[in-house]
């Protein structure tokens, strides 16, 4: 690696070489504070050799030895100097001195150094740490960036520059390298151009971020082997960002689980020309842990983001543009999303013989983020036909003991008035958090029923006779009383005298709903009929009908 070209790096570098490489500094014979040369180096100047030394008497003589480096030991030298005059330093003690090397071939070679100094002590034949590099030196001069401050309106930056070649042997007169390719670095961004016969280049590029470093390097060339390219300084640029601003239709989501929202809305960037459409910019959905949505803005600036619920960020904000974008601002807009998890709700409904309704169920959610509210609550509904006009019969609570995600929760609830002929569903009717839901409708019917024209077959019979019975078991639809075959009534008896009535059979009906059945006349009393048992899913009791027989 090439040393930097500042003195004090230089000196530095000499010292430690002299220090680490085994390369031990000479002495005069007998003394032991005589000359010692730290470093003898081209420094990338052409032409000349630097020479870095001090001793505790002021140095009077300095001659510099040039061999090639494939030069055997013995072999006469290529040339010398001893024109050294200080660069550097306070006095002759210690310091920097500068001297003309004028040697017939380009090359590398090894130096070797002769010191005295005032008291007369010498060293002889220093190596140095370090071998001059007698070759072209190639540099590149008036590098320039235009602009030199590229905004939205100018983006494209033009560089160029110049390679300058010179000879070691003319160092005075320089001339323009040709044919050569130049790397151009700025940032993440690698380009390449050739220099004309002028020495010129140029490259152009877009400026990926906000600022970087320009960096300008020779590559080898067959033209000049063996040159040497001095390290150059880069040039600092950076971009002008331009001011940004956005709309949006909505700042507010609040979606069930599984839902998507849709935001839209115009970006504009300000220019010299005033607040422009801003084209082909991110606009992100986002908070510190969430990314919930993303889009681009068309040509015109204009944009639509979908918004999943499946990315939560409740307190998130709208950002157009990103912070590495070189030419334009960043702006943000505040935004909340808010989800309501999906809840899943079941019913289990029927209606008793007389008309009772009984209900019980359960709720769940899947997803941890969710909670219960306080009083979750869920509402029992009717309606006539199972699609409209749907009405609340009852709100009951949700017994709340577990929690915790698909843990379920129950519900139970009796109506002792209900319709008997409607569709019933429970809906748990949600909040912020929670997602209402709802089960599917079930028909739940029970018809009324009546025995009409009941009485017994005579009003007076003999004991051991039997007795048959009149009248007609019927069901109401709607408005329309109707006949029920194939039901079962209940006939009862109260014997004369007593209270109590006591079962006795089923009778029967046929298709026309006329009673039949007999049974033996024992005593006096009372004969009662009811549908009353087994009265079957879809039939309600109904009410008893008596009539006396006396028995002889």
């Amino acid at each position: 690696m090439r040393r930097s070209t500042f003195l004090a790096a230089a000196t530095a570098t000499a010292l430690s070489a002299s220090l680490f490489t085994g390369t031990a500094p000479a002495h005069a014979d007998g003394t032991t504070d005589g000359p010692v040369l730290s470093d003898a180096d081209g420094w990338y100047e052409p032409g000349l050799l630097f020479v870095t030394a001090h001793s505790d008497s002021p140095l009077t003589r300095i001659t510099a030895h040039f061999s090639p480096l494939d030069a055997p030991d013995g072999a006469p030298e290529a040339g010398s100097t001893e024109d050294f005059t200080q660069y550097s330093g306070q006095d002759a003690r210690s310091g920097v001195w500068r001297a003309p090397v004028h040697l017939a071939e380009l090359g590398d070679y090894r130096v070797t150094v002769d010191l005295q100094d005032a008291s007369g002590a010498t060293v002889t034949g220093a190596l140095s740490p370090h071998t001059l590099h007698y070759q072209t030196v190639i540099t590149v001069t008036g590098l320039t960036a235009t602009p030199n401050v590229p905004d939205y309106l100018h983006q494209d930056v033009s560089v160029s520059g110049t390679l300058v070649a010179r000879d070691p042997r003319d160092p005075d007169t320089p001339a323009p390298a040709g044919g050569i390719t130049v790397d151009v670095d700025a940032g993440h961004i690698h380009k390449t151009a050739t220099t004309g016969t002028d020495g010129r280049f140029t490259a152009a590029f877009v400026p990926t971020t906000p600022s970087f470093q320009l960096y300008t390097a020779p590559e080898a060339s067959s033209s000049y082997p063996g040159a040497v390219h001095p390290p150059i300084t880069p040039l600092n640029l950076h971009t002008a960002q331009a001011p940004v601003r956005f709309s949006a239709s909505t700042h507010t989501l609040n979606l069930q689980q599984g839902a998507t929202g849709t935001v839209t809305g115009h970006a504009e960037v300000q220019t010299a020309s005033g607040w422009q459409p801003l084209p082909h910019t991110a606009i992100t959905l986002q908070d510190q842990a969430h990314l919930a949505g993303q889009t681009t803005t068309d040509s015109q600036g204009n944009y639509t983001l979908h918004v999943s619920s499946n990315n939560a960020a409740p307190s998130a904000e709208l950002v157009a543009g990103t912070g590495d974008m070189p030419f334009q601002q960043t702006a943000t807009e505040p935004f909340s999303l808010h989800v309501a998890y999906t809840t899943h709700i079941a019913l289990s409904a029927s209606l008793d013989d007389d008309g009772s309704l009984q209900t019980h169920g359960y709720v769940y959610y899947e997803d941890t983020r969710a909670h219960w509210p306080a009083k979750p609550t869920v509402t029992l509904q009717y309606s006539k036909d199972g699609k409209s006009g749907w009405k609340d019969a009852a709100t009951v609570p949700l017994l709340i003991h577990h929690n915790r995600a698909l843990v379920q929760e129950t519900f139970a609830r009796t109506l002792t008035k209900p319709d008997t002929d409607a569709y019933w569903r429970t809906r748990f009717n949600g909040n912020s958090d929670l997602g209402t839901s709802t089960t599917k409708p079930v028909h739940l019917y029970r018809y009324a029923t009546r025995i009409t024209g009941f009485h017994a077959s005579s009003g007076t019979v003999r004991k051991g006779q039997s007795i048959s019975f009149g009248g007609i078991l019927q069901y109401k639809k709607g408005t329309t009383w109707k006949p029920l075959s194939g039901g079962a009534p209940t006939l009862y008896f109260k014997p004369r005298g007593s209270t109590t009535y006591r079962y006795v059979c089923e009778l029967a009906s046929d298709h026309n709903g006329h009673l039949t059945g007999l049974v033996t006349a024992k005593q006096d009393g009372t004969w009662a009929l009811a549908l009353s048992r087994e009265t079957g899913s879809h039939y309600l009791t109904s009410t008893r009908v008596t009539d006396y027989v006396d028995v002889h």
